[in-house]
């Protein structure tokens, strides 16, 4: 396969067939890997049994939520390992990231630029958010930007497409946030390793079934690792 599309889960049963049903239509040679948190509702048993009926869906099992960091980090060191995909595309599994735009990231993504979906760029944008979540969203992105240097304007932000050489050139072990600040960091230890970052505007639809997963504690995580970054080793 060409791409590789890793999609941390947990309680998305009723958004996984219907994604996997669209990413699998794309005109790309592409695989998804379901890394799924041990889902109350049983989207890992689903995601097993679309592997069983489908070659190019993978899965990867592990008990309990422990992060969104960690599930891309661990998804991402498992397609390296285990497939020859030499795009990984990173989303979410809500349809909060149109799948329809994998191809435009990929395309990005083949010329060796990390490719960041932007809701900040010309012809990006959100729906369904109100004017708060609206305000601390684009402070956060702002921020973020700010302290760590970035050339970008959507730090926050979780559709990307990595080339693979890329995501080999980064220490993953080392990664060190597990929420929303993961984002940063990746782009962050991109540019540091002189990665170029390329934006592909997108619209950012909130979530169509379930809950946000977003919590104080991700957001408090957020403040501070930026910091840590800038002034770490």
């Amino acid at each position: 396969m060409e791409v590789l599309v890793v999609v941390p889960t947990y309680n998305e049963a009723e958004n996984l067939p219907r994604l996997a049903e669209t990413l699998l239509s794309l005109e790309l040679d592409l695989g998804i890997l379901v890394v799924d948190d041990g889902s109350p509702d049983g989207t890992g048993r689903l995601a097993d049994e679309m592997a069983a009926a489908d070659p190019r869906v993978l899965t990867l099992h592990r008990e309990g939520k422990q992060g969104l960091g960690t599930a891309y980090v661990q998804g991402f060191q498992y397609g390296l390992k285990n497939t020859d995909a030499k795009l990984f595309v990173q989303m979410d599994a809500d349809f909060s990231h149109n799948p329809c735009k994998v191809p435009e990231l990929a395309a990005v993504a083949r010329q060796g630029q990390v490719a960041i979906g932007s809701r900040y760029v010309k012809g990006g944008g959100v729906k369904n958010w109100g004017l708060g979540r609206r305000i601390l969203s684009r402070g956060g992105s702002l921020y973020a930007r700010l302290i760590l240097g970035l050339p970008i304007s959507d730090v926050t932000g979780g559709f990307k497409c990595w080339p693979r050489e890329v995501l080999e050139d980064l220490d993953l072990d080392s990664i060190r946030s597990n929420g929303y600040a993961f984002q940063a960091e990746m782009s962050y230890r991109a540019k540091r390793k002189g990665h170029s970052l390329s934006e592909v505007p997108i619209i950012f639809v909130d979530r169509r079934v379930g809950q946000s997963k977003m919590s104080p504690g991700i957001a408090l995580e957020a403040v501070w690792l930026v910091w840590r970054l800038r002034f770490g080793k």
